[in-house]
């Protein structure tokens, strides 16, 4: 073994979590091997995160203690194919695939060996440093596991720990979140436009407008509390906010995020 982390699947969140990795020195450059099947995105690894590369996963496999397995749901039980045989049977598995059980992976990695396998769902803001990550611990993972997992994830995001039984209800929420609030900010700029501003001012004030309000979030303050100092009784953001909730605006929300955990779960294995 003469890497510590090999990645299966480098795509932009295995990206995201390899740059998170190397910013905060977890590991470095020479102790991470990625594998995939796109040139393109080996060549990203290769020459922007200075890792190894492969095409091959079992090539990755056979030289780390840790695997990050970072593929898409349904290529998950192709990209497991062998890998058990050449693994260290006390390498720790860590998975980001939305949808995948430990269950799942540790069975198609070989039912004989009792595999450690810690479940991920982290989210895009984690290319930025900004990144939220629940992780959630499979019948053989211990809390050792967990902090290992922990460590490798804390570089770019904040990590929270759960039951694997409520990994859906995050994948709606964090993991998924980040597409909601962009599509907020495109209506925001759509309506902006459409009152008489241009693309790029439209833009900026909603783009910033929206990191501002996360900072006063994120400084502790309820998002209940921090809308009602800003809405004053019959003012302008009241009109906006009574018309949301007389069109049905928070149940729709609600409602679109179960139908992402519904989602989740129907992708389940």
């Amino acid at each position: 073994m003469d890497k510590e982390l090999a990645v299966i699947g480098a795509g932009m969140i295995a990206e995201a979590i390899v740059r998170g990795v190397l910013r905060g020195k977890r590991h470095q450059a020479n102790q991470i091997i990625a594998a995939d099947v796109s040139e393109a995105r080996r060549e990203v690894f290769s020459t922007q995160l200075r890792t190894a590369v492969t095409a091959e996963n079992t090539e990755a496999a056979a030289q780390a203690g840790v695997l990050l397995l970072s593929v898409k749901p349904y290529q998950m039980e192709a990209a497991l194919a062998g890998l058990g045989a050449v693994m260290r049977k006390d390498a720790l598995v860590i998975s980001v695939a939305a949808g995948i059980s430990t269950a799942f992976i540790a069975k198609h990695l070989g039912g004989a060996t009792n595999w450690r396998v810690v479940r991920a769902m982290p989210n895009t803001p984690m290319l930025v440093g900004e990144g939220m990550v629940a992780i959630a611990a499979g019948s053989h993972a211990t809390a050792q596991d967990m902090l290992l997992a922990k460590n490798i994830f804390s570089a770019a995001a904040d990590v929270v720990e759960v039951t694997e039984d409520r990994i859906d209800a995050v994948t709606a929420i964090s993991g998924s979140g980040p597409a909601y609030f962009f599509f907020l900010v495109e209506q925001m700029i759509r309506a902006g436009v459409e009152l008489g501003l241009t693309q790029e001012q439209a833009a900026q004030l909603a783009t910033k407008t929206a990191s501002g309000a996360a900072k006063m979030m994120l400084a502790g303050e309820s998002p209940t509390e921090l809308r009602r100092r800003v809405t004053t009784p019959n003012g302008t953001t009241h009109a906006a906010i009574t018309h949301m909730e007389s069109n049905n605006w928070p149940i729709i929300t609600v409602e679109a995020l179960k139908a992402a955990a519904r989602r989740s779960r129907e992708m389940g294995k």
